[in-house]
């Protein structure tokens, strides 16, 4: 419990240090050329197409029940197998179970969730890597990139309702859905806290761990979580 507060506290003391850096280079802007910056520079957007109903549909079976969803599931649930939680549910082959199919589940209804707000919404929450070079302008990409989409033909980036809320309507579903009585409102938000800075850690790896459209990695379908597909494989 504790490390995932230490974890939570860092990613959000990481994501306003990349907001105050994005508005410090939006004043500077605005400072040298007497105008009002009101979004970052086009040439970030150049490359970018938006995804077709295929491509959203694919990404979604992938995200929802693909691969990393499953390894996931069996993760967290060995986890909370060894911390016993909920403690209400038994230990065992039968306990851990439970704890697998509850862990699915949340991250099932929240990828969903999200991709059918995006789509009400008409934003784009498919990861994009950076364009940008050097780990610091990466790190804040990725983690910008965890509470915003793109929108538009040309692919402005806005905040994203679906991406933030996506992670508490899962949790709040099994809170309400198959979690012990005694849990509620607080234990939903609290886990959809945890859900959201799991989304910025998998966009991280999505960031530095892409290994290039030819590797092995690509070819069994493994480096595709919520990335678009990515028109300039170097880093």
């Amino acid at each position: 419990m504790k490390l995932r507060r230490t974890l939570f506290a860092v990613v959000l003391l990481l994501a306003a240090a990349a907001l105050q850096a994005q508005a410090q280079t939006l004043a500077d802007a605005e400072s040298s050329s007497g105008t009002v910056a009101v979004a970052p520079p086009a040439h970030l957007y150049l490359t970018y197409t938006r995804p077709t109903k295929k491509v959203k549909l694919r990404n979604y079976l992938f995200d929802a029940f693909g691969p990393y969803p499953i390894d996931a599931a069996v993760i967290v649930g060995g986890f909370d197998q060894a911390t016993k939680t909920p403690p209400e549910w038994r230990q065992g082959a039968a306990g851990y179970g439970e704890r697998f199919g509850s862990a699915f589940a949340v991250g099932a209804v929240t990828t969903t969730t999200r991709y059918t707000l995006a789509q009400a919404f008409h934003e784009d929450t498919l990861y994009y890597r950076c364009e940008c070079k050097g780990v610091s302008p990466r790190i804040k990409h990725a983690l910008i990139s965890s509470f915003t989409g793109r929108r538009g033909a040309d692919g402005h980036r806005a905040f994203s309702f679906a991406a933030v809320v996506a992670p508490y309507v899962g949790t709040t579903t099994a809170v309400y859905g198959w979690y012990p009585d005694r849990y509620d409102a607080k234990d939903a938000f609290r886990m959809g806290s945890y859900g959201l800075l799991e989304y910025a850690a998998s966009n991280l790896a999505i960031e530095f761990l892409y290994s290039g459209p030819h590797s092995w990695l690509s070819h069994a379908h493994l480096n595709n979580r919520h990335g678009a597909p990515d028109s300039d494989p170097t880093p």
